[in-house]
């Protein structure tokens, strides 16, 4: 079966930007505090990661000095970036399972009613989708990790397919990508402080992906891989405190 994806690759200066998002994912990966096992580094970005997420939907991305937190967009957001290891190998096997109970974490305080959790909307399209995002996450597709991380963050975003957190899930699938195709093993990389920092382009980026034209889908793919470089920028600031 032909791979869908390949024809990204065709785009302007997609390719060359997925190479160089790679280099620098690959180079945070050789600093000698991840090195020697990262996971200090790790948890900091898991951290870093959930609260930008939230902040990209408008919460107050700040964790209380004492007590718990309170933000149901923050709180769903770190429950979800908590549950990433152990989703995992779910992710790899059975991503629509993995959705599921990310939009359980992600949600859990911002509806009313329980069986809204984890169900994605009836509709015919955005099953097809699904099913097709499915099949790419499980390896009907050889395009490299950050092609495959912008299509699986850009779809999600344009599917809306649980009609709440669905920014959040989207951004924990794209991190959940990152680690499974080997782009990113250890969770060293935060792009999403860069989609925070930039939302206005962020929003817009996604928009135009959503549109599926070719310079629609270019512009995303080029935005995300420069978050991911950006985002490897903020794990070697991490790695450099870790290692001071």
């Amino acid at each position: 079966m032909a791979d869908v994806l390949a024809p990204l690759l065709e785009l302007d200066g997609v390719a060359a930007a997925a190479k160089t998002a790679q280099d620098a994912v690959f180079a945070v990966h050789r600093h000698r505090a991840n090195l020697r096992g990262g996971s200090a580094t790790a948890a900091e970005a898991s951290v870093r990661a959930a609260r930008a997420s939230a902040g990209v939907e408008g919460a107050d991305p700040e964790l209380p000095a004492e007590g718990a937190v309170t933000d149901p967009v923050l709180a769903g957001a770190l429950r979800a970036a908590q549950a990433t290891e152990a989703l995992l190998p779910t992710w790899r096997r059975a991503p629509l399972q993995a959705l599921a109970r990310l939009h359980v974490l992600a949600a859990a305080d911002l509806v009313t009613e329980p069986d809204e959790l984890g169900r994605p909307r009836a509709v015919e399209d955005i099953t097809a989708r699904l099913e097709l995002l499915a099949q790419l996450v499980t390896g009907a597709t050889a395009v490299p990790g950050p092609v495959l991380v912008a299509v699986v963050h850009g779809e999600l975003l344009a599917l809306r397919p649980f009609g709440s957190a669905d920014g959040v899930v989207a951004r924990a699938a794209a991190r959940l990508t990152m680690l499974a195709t080997g782009l990113d093993p250890k969770a060293l990389t935060v792009p999403e402080v860069t989609y925070f920092r930039h939302v206005r382009r962020y929003r817009a980026a996604a928009e135009s992906f959503a549109t599926g034209q070719a310079d629609g889908v270019r512009e995303w793919l080029l935005f995300s891989c420069e978050a991911l470089q950006a985002g490897a920028r903020e794990a070697r600031s991490i790695a450099d405190a870790a290692s001071a």
